[in-house]
């Protein structure tokens, strides 16, 4: 990792902790963080500490293995200013082709929360794919909540995104 991205990720860090603090006194959101955390003003969801895409997983696996595939950093492209990682060159090609087709939805950010105006963000371990898109939950519960009307979640979510995605527009 540069210098310049571990200064930027150390500035993010104390900025994200300072909101993420924020947030959970106002909107009662729980303080602990899920595996995968946002850095502030990221529209996509980025590990504060490696700067990689959905913690590193590939994103096609979830489609082709139906599981989250630990990505390698011999397979790895930048897309939207994102690090994105890859388990072989062929979903590494398969991405590059199509990246809106196998990227979360929301930028990895629970729909749920986008759904209410919120930034909360998505667990890579906690997903599902609906309507043949990727979606990321912060938690059990919330992808449990999903499940039960994703139409509804996600055209609430649909209205609400271009709102949160200005908030992350650093």
């Amino acid at each position: 990792m540069t210098t310049a991205r571990q200064k930027r990720n150390r500035f993010r860090l104390v900025a994200g902790a300072g909101f993420a603090a924020y947030a959970a006194l106002v909107f009662g959101l729980p303080t602990a963080p899920p595996t995968s955390r946002a850095l502030a003003g990221e529209r996509i969801v980025v590990d504060w500490h490696s700067g990689l895409a959905i913690d590193g997983y590939d994103p096609v696996a979830f489609f082709t293995e139906g599981k989250p595939v630990a990505g390698s950093a011999d397979f790895e492209l930048r897309y939207v200013n994102v690090i994105w990682r890859f388990s072989n060159p062929g979903n590494r090609a398969a991405f590059a082709a199509a990246p809106d087709v196998y990227m979360p939805q929301y930028g990895g950010y629970d729909p749920l929360g986008v759904a209410r105006g919120l930034a909360v963000a998505g667990n890579p371990n906690v997903w599902m794919i609906t309507g043949r898109r990727l979606f990321l939950f912060y938690d059990n519960a919330r992808r449990q909540k999903f499940a039960r009307d994703p139409g509804r979640v996600t055209d609430s979510a649909d209205r609400k995104w271009p709102e949160v995605e200005r908030a992350l527009t650093p």
